[in-house]
């Protein structure tokens, strides 16, 4: 019976070494991989932090507070702003109605971020596009009219400005004078007869997962917008400045060596830290409701922008990596999570300083994803079934 025992014992010892072991990768494995990432010629002394987010302990920095142009890694904080001050099962409306006023309309919005200006993404994307919302409105205040009309009063609220030139330079286009007139909610109501065009956006949550998945430069722009007038604050990027630092300050970093020009990354005169940035990943992981942003971000080798990327140069790691991408010419950035057996670490990695060419780029991009496959591996579970050893363990 002894020996029955022990050769079942050797047997299972024997298959548990066989699998990979979870914490292979602990903090001390992690920094050593990530001394290595930071000294890469490719990313030219790049701007990095590292966080195990299971302790909160900071795994490794390099140049952590220098100042860095974070391209579009600068939505994550558009997407905490959104989280933190919007309800994510909200929508947007937009309905264009026949005024009670001869030959006039009534635009009644929301500042619906998902309206799109270009008919064929529209269509596309199961977008509301401009073009609907203009040609139908046209087209009914026309057969109001009789069959013609000249000149048109608009009455609106709650439109983005380029949404109403564009109205404009719709109609003058097709021989119609228009007069705009803004509006309260209120007044536009009750200003309003037949409706025309109805139309609401999916929710917060999900428009925040399109933006960050896809890294649309719009809509987070306006999703920031909306957030930054949510938190009392004004609906322009002095405004979303003002939000997105003091978010930051709520969630207890300090926000005084970050310069925030827009929302989207765009500007280059944006400025943040990776030591900022990975705190706020840490916190992210933290809070329940902030964590799920983490269910938006691109997955490497799987989806968004990211879906291109480990495939052919580090394969190991496809799916282990969600992370925000950024591109601006002369800088490649990421910044998210990245699995490591039983643990998880949040980084962040800004090279800005590299050169201004695409190849250059397309070398920053690669080297980043294979030193991040060095950590990456699944969280491995016991590949011994329980009831299989005791099956054993009673047979023998």
């Amino acid at each position: 019976m002894k020996k029955s025992f022990g050769l079942c014992a050797a047997l299972l010892s024997a298959t548990l070494m066989l699998s990979p072991s979870a914490s292979a990768f602990d903090p001390l494995t992690a920094a050593g991989v990530f001394t290595r990432l930071a000294a890469a010629p490719e990313l030219s002394n790049p701007s990095v932090a590292l966080i195990d987010v299971s302790t909160g302990e900071t795994v490794f920095e390099s140049n952590a507070y220098s100042q860095r142009k974070p391209a579009s890694t600068m939505k994550l904080l558009a997407a905490v702003a959104t989280l933190k001050y919007l309800e994510p099962s909200q929508v947007f409306a937009t309905s264009v109605s026949l005024g009670t006023v001869p030959d006039s309309l009534v635009i009644n919005g929301e500042f619906d971020p998902w309206i799109s200006m270009d008919h064929r993404t529209a269509v596309k994307m199961n977008r509301t596009s401009f073009l609907r919302l203009a040609f139908n409105s046209l087209s009914a205040a026309k057969k109001n009219s009789g069959g013609s009309v000249k000149k048109l009063k608009v009455y609106y609220n709650d439109l983005y400005s380029n949404e109403v030139a564009t109205f404009k330079a719709f109609y003058k286009k097709r021989g119609v004078t228009t007069n705009f007139i803004k509006v309260s909610e209120e007044k536009a109501l009750s200003l309003s007869a037949e409706e025309i065009v109805y139309s609401t956006s999916p929710t917060v949550k999900e428009i925040m997962n399109w933006f960050l998945l896809w890294s649309d430069n719009v809509v987070s722009e306006r999703m920031a917008r909306l957030s930054s007038k949510a938190a009392g604050n004004e609906f322009n990027d002095k405004g979303v400045a003002i939000t997105f630092k003091t978010l930051l300050r709520d969630l207890e970093i300090d926000p005084s060596n970050i310069v925030i020009k827009d929302a989207s990354g765009l500007s280059r005169e944006n400025k943040v830290t990776a030591r900022v940035m990975a705190q706020l990943l840490y916190r992210v992981h933290r809070d329940p409701l902030l964590a799920t942003l983490i269910e938006g971000l691109p997955v490497g080798g799987e989806s968004g922008t990211l879906r291109s990327r480990y495939i052919e140069t580090a394969p190991d790691a496809v799916g282990l990596v969600k992370a925000k991408t950024g591109t601006l010419t002369g800088t490649v950035s990421l910044a998210g999570y990245v699995q490591s057996g039983d643990r998880e670490y949040a980084f962040v990695v800004i090279a800005d300083k590299i050169r201004r060419t695409n190849a250059a780029s397309d070398r920053a991009r690669k080297t980043l994803d294979r030193y991040l496959a060095k950590i990456a591996t699944p969280l491995f579970e016991s590949t011994v079934d329980s009831a299989t050893v005791v099956t054993d363990l009673q047979t023998l």
